[in-house]
């Protein structure tokens, strides 16, 4: 055997090695941090869901980040805050935590917001609040966009609402690739994101500390499976893009919003925030001083209290309007 037929040979064997104990480890993830939640089925897709508070009271409709899951708003005491007033349904988005992502769709913000319309309507629920944190932030904003399905408005905490030049999403895109990609998600690529995961969540709560109940609760080792990897990737490589097609349509948002970031995030700049305050003028804005991109931590009773003056608002808003298009700020 020649020596770049031994080289071959140990690369292979080393990555079925790897692809192998890949799969036994998000076997061992799922079995320590077993479903929370409960399930429904909804246009071929299986949704991971909460469901707390008063089933008779308004709704909240709570949506995660890229590469989170509800866990992120339990942790926070979120749904127990908004739970002592409303009811909440907290979803696992398609590809996160327990829910399905078909690899036969193209899972934009769009696409998610019609499968999370579709499975309020089975649940019964109308005219509820969405709350969106991060990338759940544009799924939220989707939902107000459509025509067909009336909400009380809009909480979006550090969003991502304008296109701008970012090469960590590009950094970040890899393991979307087709064929490439699955090869990376199976191989290396959990391995990575192990390495660097202290350092992202110390990142994403700075300037303050990682919350030692998130150390200790949150599940980090779901995040590492390879198939939560591949849509956190498609999340990446889909932000800038779905910004740019969503900003000329913010005007047309006719319901309450209101707007919450943090003053120091280091994931998405606070002008983010400023410049939707901007396209929406009946938006209010609520820059959290001294936080970062956990906004959802740092100020957890100031969102639930803006949730619950949105949520016992008497009016319910139509989702869109023809108000003029202003233009995008630079």
């Amino acid at each position: 055997m020649s020596t770049a037929e031994t080289v071959f040979l140990v690369v292979v064997v080393v990555l079925i090695l790897l692809a192998i104990g890949n799969v036994v480890f998000s076997f061992l993830a799922e079995r320590n941090n077993p479903p929370i939640g409960i399930f429904i089925e909804c246009d071929g897709v299986r949704l991971h869901y909460l469901d707390r508070g008063d089933p008779a009271a308004p709704c909240v409709v709570l949506l995660h980040g890229n590469g989170s899951m509800i866990q992120d708003f339990t942790i926070s005491e979120l749904v127990d805050r908004l739970g002592r007033r409303n009811r909440v349904l907290c979803f696992d988005r398609p590809g996160f935590g327990y829910s399905q992502r078909p690899r036969s769709r193209v899972w934009s913000a769009t696409a998610q917001a019609a499968l999370f319309v579709k499975a309020l309507d089975q649940l019964g629920v109308r005219n509820p609040v969405v709350l969106g944190h991060s990338w759940g932030a544009l799924v939220a904003i989707a939902i107000g966009l459509r025509n067909d399905y009336a909400i009380r408005g809009l909480v979006l905490a550090s969003g991502y609402y304008f296109p701008t030049w970012r090469w960590d999403v590009w950094m970040m895109s890899g393991p979307a690739i087709p064929v490439v990609g699955d090869l990376i998600r199976y191989t290396a690529g959990p391995i990575l994101s192990w390495a660097i995961l202290p350092m992202a969540f110390r990142k994403l709560f700075a300037p303050r500390s990682v919350p030692p109940n998130f150390k200790t609760r949150f599940p980090a080792s779901l995040t590492l499976r390879p198939k939560q990897l591949r849509a956190a990737s498609e999340e990446s490589a889909f932000l800038i893009p779905t910004a740019a097609q969503f900003q000329s349509q913010y005007p047309s948002i006719r319901c309450p919003v209101r707007i919450f970031h943090g003053a120091a995030d280091q994931i998405i700049e606070p002008e983010q925030a400023r410049y939707l305050h901007q396209a929406l003028p009946g938006s209010i804005l609520h820059l959290v001083e001294d936080a970062g991109h956990m906004v959802t931590y740092a100020d957890a009773a100031a969102i639930a209290e803006a949730v619950g003056t949105v949520a016992g608002a008497s009016s319910i808003w139509p989702t869109q309007s023809a108000r003029p298009v202003p233009s995008t700020p630079a």
